[in-house]
């Protein structure tokens, strides 16, 4: 790369586009780079395990496919599974489910 200044102002104007060329391209680069990086990691750790890292399976549970580890017996909710087994159960035995939500969330009840 030239450290040259540009004598015209035709040439400050083609350095200009010839650097958004590039910064475009890099951008893009970038953008294909996260991608695949995302979808590296997705097929690296998708259904498997946090605990001991082998594959999960899932499983109904009062209607809701929850992910078990039946290495490590772990048990693993996605987001908003809780809540819904929470309020079939307080629909049972109101109060417990409830509680143990609140704890998960950071509430306390007064």
């Amino acid at each position: 790369m030239t450290d040259q200044k540009p004598s015209h102002p035709e040439d400050e104007y083609f350095m200009r586009e010839d650097a958004e060329k590039k910064r475009k391209l890099a951008l893009q680069v970038k953008k294909e780079t996260e991608a695949a990086e995302l979808q590296r990691l997705k097929a690296l750790h998708f259904m498997h395990c946090p605990k001991c890292g082998l594959l999960m399976q899932e499983v109904k549970f009062k209607q809701i496919d929850v992910d078990v580890c039946f290495s490590c017996n772990g048990i693993f909710l996605d987001q908003g599974e809780l809540e819904h087994i929470v309020k079939r159960s307080t629909e049972v035995a109101p109060g417990v489910m409830a509680a143990i939500l609140n704890w998960f969330k950071g509430e306390t009840r007064p």
